[in-house]
């Protein structure tokens, strides 16, 4: 169709995860908790690692940038997401690109956070003893400045595709948020391009990390199959199994949604996909790596203590001012 005979979209209207009017209201409740859950637990995991010295090391330096990309990659469309359940949801055309260019950026810099974890641990395990020396700041800022570029060109590159899209009489799209794929199926021009930059694109931010993360997995399980003590291997698996949790998460429905024929998928299958690496993944993380972390406990007490203390000094002050030794003896 040409321009001048399209009626061009200035907005869009997302269908949400389903038209059933009796789950609506059961939806918003579930997504609602695990929005507050997510944004809770992330922040926590923000805070405790800025808080305290001794987790400032380059597994808790990846940790914190993770839980940093999934504080905002679920604060992307998660607001608009719960909307939908209570009212129609209507998003404007460049509300919609907005979205999708943040929804690319934090997907694909968690993809390569992952997989620098990924090399963390291959170093940690396989060369403790250069592990400071290969895992220094220098390599740990270059290694997310890598995440944030390659997030930045994937984001951009497939942003870009779309805008170059138009979309006629046809506006409803059938998601919860401004995918690409959903999109694609609205447009009245040639989407070839574009599916060839999703297969490319995907294609590099998939493959890449997950053959990365297979390999420096493939040389940890030879290490820790050599160590001689039951205990040194269990506790190796321990290190490793909370990442392996998250990866497979993550990289699964990934895969599943982008790297393979837009007509082989119907848009019910892909909404379910989506559901589990925009919200499920990053309400998971914070609870897989920090149920079972050690470090983690124990900076939860220490700030719990400090916490404690700084509330007793605060009565201290205020009761020596008052000169009343009745409350400095409640303190005690």
């Amino acid at each position: 169709m040409t321009p001048g005979n399209a009626s061009f979209v200035t907005e869009f209207i997302l269908l949400g995860l389903t038209n059933l009017p009796y789950l609506q209201l059961p939806l918003f409740c579930l997504f609602l908790l695990m929005y507050v859950a997510t944004v809770l637990g992330n922040m926590c995991l923000i805070t405790l690692i800025g808080l305290n010295s001794h987790l400032h090391t380059p597994m808790y330096f990846f940790l914190f940038n993770l839980s940093f990309i999934d504080l905002c990659y679920s604060s992307v469309f998660t607001p608009k997401m719960l909307t939908n359940f209570i009212s129609k949801n209507i998003i404007s055309y460049r509300g919609c690109m907005t979205q999708l260019y943040f929804l690319c950026f934090f997907g694909i810099s968690e993809a390569y956070v992952l997989t620098s974890m990924a090399y963390d641990r291959y170093v940690a395990i396989c060369n403790p003893l250069l592990y400071n020396v290969v895992m220094s700041s220098k390599v740990c800022s270059s290694l997310m400045f890598g995440s944030y570029l390659m997030a930045f060109s994937g984001a951009t590159a497939h942003t870009g595709c779309m805008l170059r899209l138009t979309f006629c009489d046809a506006n409803t799209v059938n998601h919860y948020l401004c995918d690409i794929l959903p999109l694609l199926r609205l447009s009245c021009t040639s989407t070839y391009m574009n599916e060839l930059v999703v297969f490319i694109v995907a294609g590099i931010n998939v493959i890449v990390p997950s053959v990365t993360i297979f390999v420096s997995y493939g040389f940890i399980l030879s290490s820790i199959l050599r160590i001689s003590s039951t205990e040194g291997k269990s506790k190796a698996f321990s290190t490793c199994s909370s990442h392996i949790v998250a990866l497979s998460l993550f990289f699964g429905s990934g895969a599943f949604m982008y790297l393979q024929p837009s007509s082989a998928m119907s848009m019910d299958e892909g909404k379910i996909s989506s559901v589990f690496y925009t919200n499920v993944v990053p309400l998971m993380n914070p609870f897989i790596y920090s149920l079972r972390n050690k470090d983690i406990k124990c900076a939860v007490r220490k700030t719990s203590s400090k916490q404690v203390l700084i509330r007793n000094r605060v009565i201290y002050v205020v009761c020596y001012t008052e000169a009343d030794s009745v409350c400095l003896n409640k303190i005690h």
